[in-house]
């Protein structure tokens, strides 16, 4: 576990009693110590794994990313998908909708409107920002990617039903936290509220990885 996992798990511990119980029962949770080599290849094929896998269990996603990959001849670029017509999407398995958005996407990143490969001098919000101007990329999938692939330390995906459902089981509630009251509660735990998602992520399957679903 490196120095900075360690030093963001005691700063957490000291502002939150339940995450303190949590780190105590589960460990140090790295929120960047989980992938998949569909999601290593670059930025823009993990981000059309995120929207493929919106709505469907992670295993699916699997399957039909791997549809995609093997009609766009081996190699999820924005080039290879625009090469693709709709309906050649929709015979992988995709909705109208997601194979829409995919175009969309390709197309956004060939003409540069946006640059998957090059977020770094984008702060939290503007990042986010840039990806929801996309087609068929909700906050929830922003911040997945802002996550995943960006490695940043202070994004908590307050609308996951993962999260609020280990807000209700750690502290006890009555029924599942709406969003605003996820938030509400994790104010004080920036700048390092990637790790809390880590850890509450792990709540809810401790055998696991601290891995969510893809949607």
């Amino acid at each position: 576990m490196t120095i900075q996992v360690t030093a963001a798990y005691e700063q957490l511990a000291k502002r939150e009693p339940v995450l303190a119980r949590l780190i105590e029962e589960y460990g140090e949770v790295d929120p960047f110590g989980w992938s998949d080599e569909r999601m290593e290849t670059s930025n823009f094929a993990a981000m059309v794994l995120h929207i493929v896998g919106q709505q469907i269990s992670t295993k699916v996603a699997f399957v039909l990313f791997d549809r995609v990959l093997a009609a766009a001849g081996g190699k999820v670029v924005p080039e290879s998908l625009l090469a693709l017509t709709p309906d050649q999407l929709r015979e992988c398995g995709l909705s109208r909708a997601k194979a829409s958005y995919l175009l969309d996407l390709a197309q956004r990143q060939a003409d540069g409107r946006i640059d998957l490969e090059n977020m770094t001098g984008l702060d939290d919000a503007e990042a986010v920002a840039a990806l929801t101007a996309v087609r068929g990329i909700g906050l929830w999938s922003a911040q997945m990617f802002l996550l995943a692939q960006l490695h940043r330390t202070d994004i908590l995906p307050a609308g996951d039903v993962g999260i609020r459902r280990a807000v209700e089981k750690a502290w006890g509630l009555a029924e599942l936290p709406v969003v605003k009251e996820v938030e509400a509660l994790a104010v004080p735990w920036a700048p390092y509220r990637s790790y809390a998602a880590a850890l509450l992520w792990r709540s809810l399957s401790p055998s696991a990885e601290a891995q969510p679903a893809l949607a």
